[in-house]
């Protein structure tokens, strides 16, 4: 696609329009290394935390792993572990225990977290009226391997009952079915690049009417957790345990576990109807490299300027009032130098500016959750610019000498930035996420436009509450009080409705 000289809206070329493609973003939920929500997911972020674990031998022996194997010098003690990846409210859902049991984990905090991601927008879906999609993915069921072991649970159940609990065609569908979704419900697997390819599938969705409101994101959850892995010569591993994005020590990622759900609707429907939007999604583009790279599993940047290009071109921005990406950013020798000159060259087609764009890797903070990679990299976009800061990208002590920086329009974050717009512009931001395969996404960002004040309310406001047991009306009593203590700028009346 060459379209570099399309004329664009004159309005968004002042940095101030609309073109009626807009996606709201209007809810987060998500399970990540070191963070149990998506609040404690950016106070992370913003303070530079690594939510790697190193084991010492004693854990790693009594999680199984051989003597034998902890003796392999390639054996990397490390992993970023989701905890509390074994647990499941399946009351909440009327799922028996036995189901329970056979379920992917995967599919299990999936669905908890679609629940919650509902419910932070705002939104009842036993009460809503509109159809609500799901565009989902996960990874390879590891599950599965501890289920074989246990042949009786599974004779018990029936072959065709755990497949239902495990396949990765019933994630997204299982969802739509406990919350009563009536849209689409896609299950979609593009490597690396599956959720913030369902974070498109999704806008598509919307923009075309197939439904009103959509979840879309995906999960890559590791079983066992507390093992660490084999790093290969030549492999995409890093030896040491840590991701050094864009830095001349990178050497490999590290692959983790977690989830990502965001909710979104039409902006028009979003304001129209009241909701908190988080950020705006301008435009969005997917596309594969086909058979012009090294190998199946190398990255093409040529298919990648074309998808910034493309998202760029769709979203009607001008490039220099992007100011940071949430790159894809492995860490790896060969995938970091493409990823930024395709950056560049997609940048170059409307400024020669150097050094006005940030540019960082979630992936140094938790590791490459594959899956659920795009998600999470949105999430902290979708986050920096709620908060009107850039979170720092870790380990940079050098930068790579295979990247030319001093010639690019970017700049590696690496401490907490306060978020400066572009002259005339809103804050923008661009996310990538490149699977192995060749499947690229890229997404175009903007700060949620202002919100209206609030009028006159009552002097006295009733916080209502709800929960399936006593114990969870608990936890939302003291999650209320958390929230009231830690935001006291905010409204109470806006809080009650």
């Amino acid at each position: 696609m060459e379209r570099d000289d399309a004329p664009q809206d004159e309005a968004a070329e002042a940095g101030t329009g609309l073109n009626g493609s807009e996606v709201a973003v209007v809810g987060l939920a998500g399970r990540f290394p070191g963070a149990a929500d998506v609040e404690a997911f950016w106070e992370n972020l913003k303070n530079g935390v690594e939510s790697v674990r190193f084991f010492s031998e004693e854990e790693l022996l009594a999680a199984g792993v051989s003597t034998t194997m902890l003796r392999r010098p390639e054996y990397v003690r490390a992993w970023p572990v989701l905890d509390g990846f074994d647990l499941f409210d399946a009351a909440l859902f009327n799922i028996p225990p036995r189901e329970a049991q056979l379920m992917d984990p995967q599919h299990r905090l999936f669905l908890e977290c679609a629940w919650e991601a509902l419910e932070r927008a705002g939104y009842n879906s036993d009460a809503h009226d509109g159809l609500i999609g799901v565009y989902a993915g996960l990874d390879l069921n590891t599950y599965l391997f501890n289920l074989t072991s246990q042949p009786a649970v599974v004779e018990a159940a029936g072959a065709f009952q755990t497949e239902i609990a495990s396949d990765k065609d019933y994630l997204a569908t299982r969802v739509s079915y406990k919350l009563d979704l009536r849209g689409p419900s896609l299950t979609v697997q593009a490597a690396c690049a599956t959720s913030l390819v369902a974070v498109h599938l999704a806008c598509q969705g919307l923009l075309s009417g197939e439904c009103d409101m959509a979840l879309a994101g995906g999960a890559s959850i590791k079983v066992p957790q507390h093992t660490g892995y084999l790093s290969l010569e030549g492999g995409i591993q890093s030896p040491d345990g840590h991701c050094r994005a864009f830095d001349a020590r990178a050497q490999g990622t590290i692959f983790g576990s977690g989830l990502g759900i965001v909710v979104l609707k039409r902006l028009s429907d979003a304001v129209a109807d009241g909701d908190v939007v988080h950020a705006v999604i301008k435009g969005s583009a997917i596309n594969n490299d086909g058979a012009l790279k090294i190998g199946y599993s190398a990255p093409g940047g040529e298919g990648q300027y074309q998808v910034v290009r493309a998202a760029q071109m769709l979203a009607e921005v001008d490039p220099a009032t992007i100011t940071y990406v949430e790159a894809h950013g492995t860490g790896t020798p060969l995938g970091d130098p493409i990823e930024v000159a395709a950056l560049t060259r997609a940048f170059r087609a409307s400024t020669d500016a150097r050094g006005f764009c940030g540019i960082g890797s979630v992936k140094t903070n938790v590791g490459h959750l594959k899956s659920a990679a795009g998600v999470a990299g949105l999430i902290k976009a979708v986050l920096a610019l709620e908060h009107k800061a850039i979170p720092p990208s870790l380990h940079l002590e050098k930068p790579s000498p295979h990247i030319d920086f001093a010639s690019s329009p970017f700049y590696v974050v690496d401490r907490l930035t306060e978020w400066e717009p572009a002259p005339g512009a809103p804050r923008r931001a661009a996310v990538s996420s490149f699977g192995v395969g060749g499947t690229n996404a890229h997404i175009i960002l903007e700060e949620a436009p202002p919100r209206p004040g609030s009028g006159p309310s009552r002097p006295w406001q009733l916080l209502l509450l709800s929960g399936n047991t006593p114990a969870a009306l608990a936890a939302q009593r003291d999650r209320l009080a958390g929230h009231l203590f830690q935001h006291p700028e905010e409204s109470l009346a806006d809080v009650a409705f």
